[in-house]
């Protein structure tokens, strides 16, 4: 009963406590959970709860699901050819410079398998200090949402095999995964068709005067749906939480206090939970460990250079500069790398060595990428 106290406690002050130490250092938030969570491990105040462990696994599925709400269909498809043409060979470029010098390096399966990973949840917090109308920031999320879209979809695969091997039931599961994207895109298309004939029921599910909070449960609601829906599919929550954030984007954009709103319950409760499990669950007497920063460091190297050598494709869509940018600012896949490691670490196919490397590298990441591009914006974050 004191231990629960005192977790509960500990991780009170964390949250409220862990965005004034980040002011201070003058660096993002999210490492510093999680490296705030590490060292009150490591004190023993925070200890194993089946409780916060659920809800940090909450944390990061509305973290996949915010991330979705970022993803702006309208301007994907509204986006000339020659930009998608350019993301994609960005895209293919990035994946092959990650894999040989993976290879090159005689990197772990899981090490390499996770290092050409995209995230565009901590472009969301870039394109706030720097406005959406920044040309790198735009190109950034076309590349970042193909890229985030693709990497979900790699981590499904790669969940469902680490459960079931390599054998027929993994073939089931791809086929419930490309049976269940069918439906989806039907179901878009559908709802699409709907909404355009009867606009008014945007308005009736998430009405503009509303004093029951209708929109909020709306997407609670589609959130936890989409869950129960893949976890009948055996597939990757992460997944149908990505899934649930786009579907809210896509169909209720036009309410933008929605976003802010569930924003808002997110980084201010459930994901901060998420960060710091993940920081207590890294052993701090990890670090003088032979290999464990040395690892990381060299893995923050290859993801980052990987991208910046395929950024020499994007030149032609903007200025060095620019494609320097969105280089950086798709080096920080912290929740899918987080992911990947910790889905291998669990099922034995990652050494605690490596599950070490690629917590602390997913650190090494966000810090070296927010620094430069900081010095080369030359704006404070």
């Amino acid at each position: 009963m004191q231990e629960n106290i005192l977790l509960i406690l500990t991780l009170s002050l964390l949250i409220w406590g862990s965005p004034f130490v980040a002011k201070v250092l003058r660096v993002p938030t999210p490492p510093v959970e999680i490296i705030l969570g590490s060292f009150f491990a490591y004190l023993g105040f925070i200890v194993e709860s089946e409780y916060f462990a659920l809800i940090a696994q909450i944390g990061f599925l509305y973290l996949m699901f915010l991330a979705g709400m970022e993803v702006d269909l309208k301007q994907i498809s509204g986006s000339s050819k020659t930009v998608i043409k350019k993301s994609i060979l960005f895209l293919f470029a990035m994946v092959f410079f990650s894999t040989l010098s993976g290879f090159l390096f005689d990197l772990d399966t899981v090490i390499i398998i996770s290092m050409p990973l995209i995230s565009i949840g901590l472009l969301a917090s870039l394109s706030k200090a720097y406005g959406k109308e920044q040309p790198w920031i735009r190109m950034a999320f076309i590349a970042g949402v193909l890229g985030e879209i693709a990497s979900i979809t790699v981590l499904t695969v790669f969940d469902a095999a680490s459960k079931t091997g390599v054998n027929i039931t993994l073939l089931v599961h791809l086929g419930y995964l490309v049976l269940f994207m069918v439906i989806v895109y039907f179901v878009y298309r559908l709802l699409h068709l709907l909404f355009w004939w009867y606009p008014e029921l945007k308005s009736t599910l998430v009405p503009k005067f509303d004093t029951s909070d209708q929109d909020i449960r709306l997407s609670i609601a589609l959130f936890f749906i989409l869950i129960a829906v893949m976890l009948s599919l055996e597939l990757e929550l992460a997944l149908g939480a990505f899934i649930a954030g786009v579907a809210i984007s896509a169909f209720f954009h036009h309410e933008k206090k929605l976003e802010e709103k569930m924003s808002s319950l997110g980084f201010g409760f459930l994901v901060p939970l998420f960060f710091i499990h993940v920081g207590a669950s890294f052993d701090i007497k990890a670090l003088v460990v032979p290999g464990v920063v040395s690892g990381a460091l060299l893995i923050t190297f290859l993801m980052i250079s990987s991208r910046v050598l395929a950024a020499a494709v994007l030149q032609g869509l903007s200025s060095r500069k620019d494609a320097l940018l969105v280089a950086l600012s798709l080096s920080m896949p912290l929740t899918l790398l987080i992911a990947v490691a910790t889905i291998g670490y669990e099922a034995h196919l990652l050494k605690q060595l490596h599950y070490y490397q690629l917590i602390l590298a997913s650190i090494f990441e966000i810090l070296i990428s927010m620094i430069t591009i900081k010095f080369i914006t030359g704006k404070k974050i």
